[in-house]
């Protein structure tokens, strides 16, 4: 055989699998965040429910947990009662918020009265508020510390353990506990 057409081929051929391997271990799914370890976009919003509007920065002292969701979402419907029991079991620890991404009011209002809710769901008209987290899809969850500084972003459902989990890393950030 050519020793040349060996080695052109190896050279092709061995970086290509150095790359493979290097993304062996990552996710394609998972991107991270570029607001991590900044402050979290504020926002005022009204919950779906009616009432006075929920505004992020009244929320500090304690860490924030913000559920972007849907009705239409399959995926939401599957996490929502791991959030719903989170809401109640770490409400001294942590505030919950839902914001709604891309649905109708009246949709979100008969799925949280058949399938309850612990915490209030914002409206996010427009999605502004969404633009401004980079949502890109749902369900997406942001876990403030404290100081309202974002440690962490969680794509897709969660499940009590990865709740607990990033609550318990939201308050143990610096300024998470106060």
């Amino acid at each position: 055989m050519n020793r040349k057409v060996l080695l052109v081929g190896l050279s092709i051929v061995a970086p290509l699998l150095i790359v493979l391997f290097i993304g062996l271990g990552h996710d394609p799914h998972q991107i991270d965040s570029p607001l991590i370890g900044k402050i979290a976009p504020t926002f005022t919003l009204p919950p779906v429910d009616g009432g006075k509007p929920i505004a992020l920065a009244s929320l500090r002292g304690r860490p924030v947990v913000i559920n972007f969701w849907a009705t239409w979402c399959e995926p939401c419907f599957a996490e929502h009662p791991a959030l719903v029991a989170g809401g109640r079991e770490l409400a001294d620890q942590a505030h919950f918020l839902g914001i709604v991404f891309d649905d109708d009011s009246d949709n979100v209002t008969a799925f949280l009265r058949q399938q309850g809710s612990s915490y209030p769901s914002l409206q996010d008209e427009g999605g502004k508020v969404a633009m401004a987290y980079g949502v890109y899809g749902v369900p997406e969850t942001f876990f403030l510390n404290a100081q309202g500084i974002i440690v962490a972003k969680h794509v897709g459902p969660l499940t009590p353990e990865d709740l607990r989990a990033y609550v318990a890393r939201a308050a143990a950030s610096p300024g998470g506990n106060s």
